[in-house]
């Protein structure tokens, strides 16, 4: 039996992971569904025809997806789904900003994935995530290790690009860090980040690091205030892809996501952004990293916040 994803949404962000989830050709099948009537038929069948020349043979499925749930058979049998279906930020907007609408949305397509593909792991993308991804654990009933978000590692992944820009020196060279939450609680780790393995402290002044730390924290709102029609896609599709990828190949890899802690650091009852060891069941565990004491500071602090809002979901 071969692997299969569904991708829900097929906008800028789902389409581009579609596109990188069948590149990767770990799958039999990329489900994309869309509300809107044709797109995924279309884009799939774009899709298919770059397989000759990419040379990739993992075959994508578009469906339009109905109100009541019509459309959603097709994803029977998803190992994984990535939720990336909701509306986008606009210029000036928060992710919070977003709550209400993608709520609705995001709860409805949880139902249908709990109705249509029980085992799969989900992995949701849908603003303001850390609130989206505890919704769909609640909608599914799926067991939390089951349903997991993606952040960490596009903040990661910015704070990265950010330092080596800063320094000039290739971004292979660059680790970093960011957990907490996907918003105004992000803490970025300077204390577990090195270039060419010596310590980021070294390599850079306090000043600047912090600097490139408030960067990171607004790295989203700066690409759609330059878009300002529609929000990033190219690395966040990056990384949901790649944690798609993980759960597929039971690769054990430890990444930064969205993911129910549990007693780790001293945090219990709450989705939030740590690292963890992502498998065929979605996290195998959390990872705890030594942080110091002002990092460790910021981490309970984005917990009650993101605690407090997700308190507020369960009647959405």
């Amino acid at each position: 039996m071969g692997k299969k994803v569904t991708v829900v949404g097929a906008g800028f962000y789902g389409s581009t992971t579609a596109q990188r989830l069948a590149e990767f050709d770990v799958f039999d099948t990329v489900v994309i569904t869309d509300i809107v009537e044709g797109k995924p038929a279309g884009l799939a069948l774009d899709l298919n025809q770059s397989r000759a020349i990419e040379g990739f043979e993992t075959k994508v499925v578009g469906v339009t997806t109905g109100p009541n749930g019509e459309g959603y058979e097709s994803i029977e049998g998803s190992d994984v789904v990535v939720i990336t279906a909701g509306l986008p930020r606009k210029p000036g907007m928060s992710r919070m900003d977003l709550l209400e609408t993608n709520a609705k949305i995001v709860r409805q397509v949880a139902e249908n994935v709990a109705k249509y593909a029980p085992n799969a792991v989900v992995i949701v993308v849908s603003n303001p995530l850390d609130e989206m991804t505890a919704l769909a654990q609640l909608a599914t009933q799926f067991p939390k290790n089951r349903v997991l978000g993606q952040a960490g590692m596009l903040d990661t992944a910015r704070f990265s690009n950010f330092v080596a820009e800063a320094l000039n020196v290739p971004v292979a060279s660059v680790r970093t860090l960011t957990l907490g939450s996907h918003g105004d609680t992000m803490v970025p780790v300077p204390s577990k980040s090195t270039v060419n393995g010596k310590p980021l402290r070294d390599a850079m002044p306090a000043e600047q690091i912090e600097e490139l730390v408030v960067k990171t924290r607004n790295g989203g709102a700066e690409v759609v205030a330059l878009l300002k029609t529609g929000s990033a896609y190219y690395a966040p599709s990056a990384a949901a892809a790649r944690m798609a990828k993980a759960v597929a190949e039971d690769s054990g890899e430890v990444m930064p996501v969205c993911a129910w802690v549990d007693g780790e650091y001293g945090i219990s009852g709450v989705y939030l952004g740590v690292e963890a060891q992502i498998g065929a069941e979605g996290v195998k565990r959390v990872v705890e990293t030594d942080l110091d004491a002002d990092e460790r500071a910021s981490l309970l602090e984005a917990a009650e916040a993101v605690r407090a809002k997700q308190g507020d979901i369960s009647s959405m």
